[in-house]
C-alpha cells in the first residue's frame, strides 16, 4: 500500500490528518483479516509547486523564505511535527518512509525512460510529460480534456503543448541558485512534484502493487499524472486499486486548505483542550468518501463519548469471554467499504446491552484494534462507596420531586463523574 504523505512546508492541517486517519483504518482492517501490509509513505521536501498544473513557486523555498531558514530546515522541522501528530492520533507507523531528495537518481532514471520512449518533450523552463501520447489520460477521473485551461493561479505557459502536461523536471532559475536542485542530463534543476511517487512506489512496491490511497483531491491531477507517467514507462498497471479521502468541511461546504489560510492544526485544537483522540473519533461520524463538517459542537460530542468510553472500562470486570454477535456485526460493517459509522453504532449496541462486562471488555479491545483509542491501557477504577451512595440519593430526591437537590447532588459528582439517569436509575462513570 502506497500513501500519499504530506508537503513539508508547514503544518499538516486536520483535513489532512483526516486522510491519514482513513488509511490507518484501512490498514487495520487489512491486518484484522489476516493480510501482511507493507505500507510506503513518501514525504514530498521538494518539487511540489503552488498550482495544480505543477507550475509556480516550489512550497519549500516559499516557506524556507517565510520562516528565515534554510529549506533542509524547513523540511526537517514540519516532517518531524507531522510523524508527531500520526503518533498523537495514535495512527500506525508506515513500514518504510520515503523522502522526495533521497530518490533524486530514481526520478531522473525514470524521466529518462519516459523521455527514450517519447513522452516527454523540453521547454524553456523544464522536461514536460505529453499527455495527448498517452491516450487513457482523461479515463482515471472521466476528464474532458479538450475543456481544460490553465492560467487560473499562474501565467500561463504558453510552451507547453497541452494544458495537462506537466513538469517532470524544471530548470533552475538562470542567475538564480536555488537551495535545492541537482545535475541533470538536461541541466541542473529539480524534479516536478508528481514522478516521486511513481519512483518510489514503484521502487519499494514494484511496477504495480496492491492499493494506492489519498486525499479526494488527488484524483484529478496528481493521481491522474502518476498513472500516466508510472504506466507509459512500464506499460503496466500502477495499482489495483484506488481509495480516496473526502475532505474535512467547514461550515458552508468550504473546504479547508493551507492556501485559504483557513487550516487548523492538531496544536490548536490541543489548546482548545480536545484530545487529539477525540478528534480521531469524530472523523469516524462520516463514511471515509463523504464530506465531514466540523464543528465545535461535534467536536465537544466526540470528547464526551470518549470519556465515555473510558469511563465505562474503568467500571467493567478484566477482559474475558466475548460479544459474538456484536464482533460479528462490527468487523461486517468494516468489510462493507469500511462503514465506521455503522461499526460505531454496533459498538455503543454493545455497550448498552446486558451482557457481561467481562465480555464487552474483550470484544471493546477488540474493536478498539481498528479504532485505535487506547482503549486497552485504560485500567479498572473503583469507586468509592460514599460517591455510590451519592448517587443513589438523586435517585431518591427525584422520586420525592426534590429536583432542586437532586440537580445539587449530581453537579457535585459531574465534577469527578460522568451522571447518567435511566429508567433504571442513576450511574456514574469515572472520567
Amino acid at each position: 500500500m502506497y500513501t500519499c504523505g504530506p508537503t513539508v512546508y508547514n503544518y499538516a492541517h486536520i483535513g489532512n490528518l483526516r486522510t491519514y486517519i482513513f488509511e490507518d483504518v484501512l490498514k487495520r482492517v487489512l491486518l484484522a483479516n489476516g493480510y501482511k501490509v507493507t505500507h510506503v509513505m513518501n514525504i514530498t521536501d521538494v518539487g511540489h509547486l503552488t498550482s495544480d498544473a505543477d507550475e509556480g513557486e516550489d512550497k519549500m523555498e516559499k516557506g524556507a523564505r517565510r520562516e528565515k531558514k534554510t529549506v533542509w530546515d524547513v523540511a526537517d522541522f514540519y516532517a518531524k511535527a507531522f510523524q508527531n501528530n500520526l503518533k498523537e492520533l495514535n495512527i500506525q507507523t508506515p513500514t518504510k518512509w520515503v523522502r522526495a531528495t533521497d530518490h533524486i537518481k530514481e526520478q531522473i532514471a525514470l524521466i529518462q525512460e519516459l523521455e527514450d520512449k517519447g513522452f516527454t518533450y523540453k521547454t524553456t523552463d523544464g522536461i514536460y510529460f505529453d499527455t495527448s501520447k498517452f491516450k487513457a489520460y482523461p479515463d482515471f477521473a472521466r476528464l474532458k480534456v479538450s475543456q481544460q485551461k490553465e492560467g487560473a493561479r499562474v501565467k500561463v505557459n504558453t510552451e507547453k503543448r497541452n494544458a495537462s502536461d506537466f513538469a517532470l523536471w524544471k530548470f533552475s532559475p538562470k542567475n538564480e541558485t536555488r537551495q535545492m536542485e541537482w545535475k541533470s542530463p538536461w541541466g541542473i534543476g529539480f524534479p516536478g512534484w508528481h514522478i516521486e511517487c511513481s519512483a518510489m512506489s514503484m521502487k519499494y512496491l514494484g511496477n504495480t502493487f496492491d492499493i494506492h490511497a489519498g486525499g479526494v483531491d488527488h484524483i484529478p491531477v496528481h493521481h491522474t499524472n502518476e498513472i500516466a507517467q508510472s504506466e507509459a514507462a512500464t506499460g503496466k498497471p500502477l495499482a489495483r486499486v484506488w481509495i480516496h479521502g473526502e475532505f474535512l468541511v467547514l461550515k458552508g461546504d468550504e473546504k479547508m486548505a493551507k492556501s485559504a489560510d483557513n487550516f487548523l492544526t492538531l496544536e490548536k485544537l490541543k489548546e482548545k483542550e480536545f484530545d487529539p483522540l477525540a478528534y480521531r473519533l469524530f472523523t469516524y461520524s462520516s463514511h471515509y468518501r463523504q464530506k465531514l463538517t466540523l464543528s465545535c459542537a461535534a467536536l465537544e460530542a466526540a470528547q464526551k463519548a470518549l470519556t465515555n468510553l473510558r469511563g465505562h472500562i474503568q467500571m467493567w470486570d478484566a477482559p474475558k469471554g466475548l460479544c459474538a454477535e456484536h464482533e460479528k456485526r462490527f468487523f461486517d460493517a468494516l468489510n462493507d467499504d469500511l462503514n465506521m459509522p455503522q461499526a460505531l453504532a454496533v459498538m455503543w449496541d454493545m455497550i448498552k446491552s446486558n451482557k457481561p462486562s467481562a465480555a464487552k471488555h474483550a470484544s471493546l479491545n477488540r474493536f478498539d484494534s481498528i479504532l485505535g483509542l487506547g482503549l486497552a491501557s485504560i485500567k479498572k477504577k473503583k469507586i468509592p462507596k460514599n460517591d455510590l451512595l451519592e448517587a443513589k440519593k438523586i435517585d431518591q430526591a427525584r422520586a420525592l420531586k426534590d429536583y432542586t437537590k437532586a440537580d445539587s447532588l449530581r453537579f457535585k459528582l459531574e465534577k469527578k463523574y460522568i451522571v447518567e439517569t435511566t429508567t433504571a436509575g442513576t450511574s456514574i462513570i469515572p472520567k
